[in-house]
């Protein structure tokens, strides 16, 4: 209850939980499909915010959020490849929307492995991308490689951006929620866009 109540609040999240709950939310959100609802990208410019500010190690922070990121979309591809085209089927409920699995689906379509590195930049998307690849059967060392580019390209620019912020910015603890702010703004953005894009095509005739 304790985790929930401070999902939302980055800094306190962070303080509470250290290093583990870093670890643990980046692996759930990309490992776990019911884990699409996490705070990835925020989570990642707070931990670089008060990496830079002391309170956590940025080289420690660096190597094992890329292993969990590496990680968790290395389970979600095998529960893909498991599963198959049965989880099409499966009902909606709490924990699970079928339609961010079919709007996950169409992303691929579009970039095909691609998809595995841009996804980790698209909340939700980056949720269901690796287990979209397992059921299209993409090739694991394929799939593998832009795993590994996707992770290390999200993890370094999402932390350093923090860090760098944290740096440049006098006094940063001060501006900690306003920089969150931003960065939850600039995170949905995508999301918006495409969900825009799709409402446009459909008025059409």
């Amino acid at each position: 209850m304790e985790f929930f109540h401070k999902l939302y609040h980055f800094e306190e999240l962070i303080t509470w939980g250290g290093h583990f709950v870093l670890i643990a939310i980046i692996f759930c959100e990309t490992g776990i499909m019911a884990g699409f609802f996490l705070p990835g990208d925020s989570l990642l410019v707070t931990a670089g915010l008060l990496a830079a500010a002391g309170h956590l190690n940025i080289y420690l922070l660096i190597a094992e959020l890329i292993a969990a990121a590496i990680l968790g979309d290395t389970l979600n591809y095998h529960v893909g490849k498991r599963i198959g085209p049965k989880i099409f089927s499966r009902e909606n409920s709490l924990l699970f929307n079928k339609n961010h699995l079919i709007r996950t689906r169409q992303f691929y379509d579009k970039y095909g492995a691609k998809t595995i590195v841009i996804a980790r930049f698209v909340p939700i998307v980056r949720t269901f991308a690796p287990t979209v690849a397992g059921i299209a059967e993409m090739k694991y060392p394929v799939f593998l490689a832009y795993n590994v580019i996707g992770a290390v390209a999200w993890v370094l620019s999402m932390l350093l951006t923090g860090y760098v912020l944290g740096r440049v910015i006098p006094n940063v603890d001060k501006h900690v929620h306003k920089i969150i702010f931003i960065v939850i703004f600039l995170s949905i953005c995508p999301a918006i866009y495409e969900i825009w894009k799709e409402r446009r095509a459909n008025k059409q005739p």
